[in-house]
């Protein structure tokens, strides 16, 4: 399963990427309001810093103008992905673009029909938003578990993106169902490489050396 960032912030990209497990970036609206620059100059300093995809996300609404964002986030880089609403005029927006060569992720995926027919229109990813699921007393995982069965049995190209990752667990429901790919916060990930037993073990491991230096 492949890792991808869920984050604008350009250090916390580059740390995960110290860590290598960095295969691309996710970002939204939302996260690059939270970032003082530009969002066209977070953008492009994301793409420059990960050789992966890095999904930018649309603000219209109407298929044209979806089309027209889309192509103009396309021309910054090649590893450009166009985020797209699962609408309607998503789903025109998604055609249009797929055909051009211009990868689409199909986007606020809370249904196995909505991730049906993103793929049908073209899309590359579908990004099922499994947190959010969870929060209004669905099981999310049970979503991401039919999508990845379905295209598995008709052999879809598009890929499975798990999003709206709250925690660790949600990042093991998403490997053991076989997702693609899993878009994590960077605060997820750091909760990932730590547990009370590692730390435990460690400051005995040290302890322990302490005591050898000194009958040396």
């Amino acid at each position: 399963m492949k890792f991808f960032v869920d984050t604008a912030n350009i250090k916390e990209i580059m740390e995960a990427q110290e860590w290598g497990i960095v295969d691309g970036v996710t970002t939204n609206p939302t996260l690059l309001a939270k970032e003082k620059e530009n969002p066209l100059d977070v953008i492009k300093g994301i793409v420059k810093t990960v050789n992966g995809p890095v999904s930018v996300e649309v603000i219209s609404t109407d298929s044209k103008n979806m089309v027209v964002e889309g192509r103009g986030f396309a021309k910054i880089a090649d590893n450009i992905v166009i985020k797209i609403p699962i609408t309607k005029e998503g789903l025109k927006a998604t055609n249009v673009l797929s055909k051009e060569g211009i990868k689409v992720n199909v986007t606020l995926i809370f249904s196995t029909n909505q991730a049906i027919l993103a793929n049908k229109a073209g899309a590359a990813y579908v990004s099922p938003f499994i947190g959010r699921l969870d929060d209004i007393g669905n099981e999310g995982v049970n979503i991401v578990k039919d999508i990845v069965k379905i295209f598995n049995i008709h052999s879809a190209s598009t890929e499975v993106i798990v999003a709206s990752i709250r925690q660790p667990l949600h990042v093991t429901e998403a490997a053991k169902i076989g997702a693609h790919i899993a878009t994590i916060p960077f605060n997820v990930l750091e909760k990932m490489v730590y547990h009370p037993l590692t730390d435990k073990g460690l400051t005995i491991f040290l302890d322990d050396w302490k005591k050898i230096k000194k009958r040396v």
